[in-house]
């Protein structure tokens, strides 16, 4: 086996642990503020060598799911909701987290280039589906139809095809991950889809003043934030690691 497929399958492997660990934090055996097993421990008992482990170790500190300390070990910062695992296909979490990943470099580029060369007519295009955005919200609709069009006509408006070549490739990966974020949003107080709302509005406002760098930001800053907010949790469950 080539080295190539051998990292293809390791990373796939590390996937599966780290999809593992996350449904027993979710589930509440290891909870928030407490220290995770050794790694001696865990790689026993999710059968997997310990290099695979800590890769899925990594993805869930990259996520902010737990924090290490050194020579303490790893601890449960915050713990997603249940919801989490009845919206998320199965084995589709760290999909989604890295495809957010994707989405972040790509749109916040095709965002740099929407601004400098937008059209008036696909600026309207835009305003439009973000008041289609606005409409879902007063309606308490899912809205991912909506968030979809924002999207590709900000890519499409880059008058760069790669963009959105690129982001077409993903679409499956792309809406299973909308779905995810916004039906969590829909189970949470009005305000959270309003305040998803103004970063979009903090998205177009730099589009309409043709401001690059400010549009590439706050694509890049949406994105991120709801690669977040999988992971977020209820209010209630705030770690004591937040504050320290």
């Amino acid at each position: 086996m080539s080295e190539q497929s051998l990292t293809f399958k390791d990373s796939s492997l590390s996937d599966s642990v780290y999809e593992e660990l996350i449904q027993l934090i979710v589930q509440g055996e290891f909870g928030i503020g407490k220290k995770l097993p050794t790694e001696h421990v865990l790689s026993e008992r999710l059968n997997v060598s310990r290099p695979i482990l800590r890769r899925a170790l990594k993805q869930l500190r990259n996520d902010d799911v737990i924090v290490s300390r050194q020579g303490s070990g790893s601890f449960v910062k915050r713990r997603p909701e249940l919801a989490v695992l009845d919206f998320a296909p199965i084995g589709s979490i760290a999909d989604i987290q890295r495809t957010f990943e994707f989405r972040a470099a790509v749109e916040g580029e095709a965002a740099y280039h929407c601004a400098i060369r937008r059209t008036e007519e696909e600026l309207l295009q835009i305003q439009t589906a973000i008041q289609m955005l606005d409409d879902c919200i007063k309606n308490n609709e899912l809205g991912s139809d909506a968030d979809v069009v924002f999207h590709e006509a900000i890519c499409r408006a880059s008058h760069n095809h790669y963009f959105t070549a690129a982001r077409n490739s993903m679409k499956p990966n792309i809406l299973t991950g909308i779905n995810l974020t916004r039906n969590l949003s829909l189970l949470k107080p009005k305000t959270r889809l309003e305040l998803v709302q103004q970063e979009h509005y903090h998205i177009v406002d730099a589009i309409e003043r043709k401001d690059g760098p400010a549009a590439r930001e706050a694509m890049r800053a949406h994105i991120d934030n709801a690669r977040m907010r999988v992971f977020e949790g209820n209010p209630s469950n705030k770690s004591v690691l937040d504050e320290n």
